[in-house]
């Protein structure tokens, strides 16, 4: 059933970045390539949750974190090859040409990308590593996807800022409906899984005092915001779902270019970029 589901999510992500290249044009490129990847990616999730028996995230790896101990690289390459085909022929010159070099190597050295990624993966504080970063990210995280849909893990207590399934950092915050008003939960940069987050915080440094956390919304996207943060000058976006219920917050952050310019000018980071 969760193979099942995830599967379903992939179908979402591909229709809603239809859908937004369609009403944004600025994002049309970015959400073309990206429909290509999640493709991609749930074609390797099918195959992967039809091959036998899914691990749950309950069990933790020697790391501390459920995932990291549960990379099967010799399974994995061959498919890897083929993701590395599909960046060079649709990806932006710079990724295709990275694609086509990284594709020449050997068994062995990318299996060294491949691990060397896993180990670290969604852990850095370092945005201009996501370049290097992207193609053993996009092509682990439905891997580490398929491993996270198990049953839930005991959250630590507190407000925890790195995924308890994994130990990465959050991409994106997500507000869900509770009540009369919205939940905040946090959405893992790598096995995408979400977790509870307390709503006045930063998910990067923990600063509380709200002066110190000012809040953008762009005009294209009301029901986007940055959460930003004075005291690191990192930001984290957050997608409102209690005004829009039909976003898909891994989908429309790629789409909020203007919120993203916004937090550049205004010398913001982020701690995790998304694909």
């Amino acid at each position: 059933m969760a193979g099942k589901k995830v599967a379903s999510d992939y179908d979402g992500r591909i229709r809603r970045a239809e859908y937004l290249g369609s009403v944004h044009p600025f994002a049309r490129e970015v959400l073309s390539f990206y429909k290509h990847i999640a493709e991609f990616q749930k074609g390797l999730y099918v195959r992967m949750a039809g091959g036998g028996k899914q691990r749950g995230a309950g069990a933790t790896g020697k790391s501390g974190a459920p995932l990291r101990d549960d990379l099967k690289t010799d399974s994995l390459l061959p498919f890897f090859k083929d993701f590395l085909e599909l960046v060079a022929a649709k990806g932006p010159a710079a990724l295709a040409d990275s694609a086509r070099q990284l594709s020449v190597g050997e068994p062995k050295s990318l299996t060294t990308v491949l691990q060397d990624y896993w180990n670290t993966s969604g852990r850095d504080d370092n945005p201009n590593a996501a370049f290097d970063q992207f193609l053993p990210r996009a092509f682990l995280q439905p891997y580490a996807e398929y491993l996270s849909a198990g049953p839930a893990v005991a959250e630590a207590s507190g407000a925890p800022s790195l995924c308890p399934y994994c130990g990465a950092r959050p991409v994106v915050g997500v507000l869900r409906q509770e009540g009369d008003g919205g939940k905040r939960l946090l959405l893992c940069s790598f096995c995408l899984r979400e977790w509870e987050f307390r709503r006045i915080l930063c998910a990067t440094c923990g600063e509380e005092t709200e002066k110190k956390l000012p809040v953008y919304v762009a005009e294209q996207f009301p029901y986007l915001r940055v959460d930003a943060c004075d005291t690191c000058r990192f930001y984290l976006r957050t997608v409102d779902l209690t005004k829009d219920g039909n976003a898909v917050p891994l989908v429309d952050d790629i789409a909020a270019i203007p919120l993203s310019l916004w937090a550049e000018e205004h010398g913001y980071s982020r701690a995790q970029a998304n694909l």
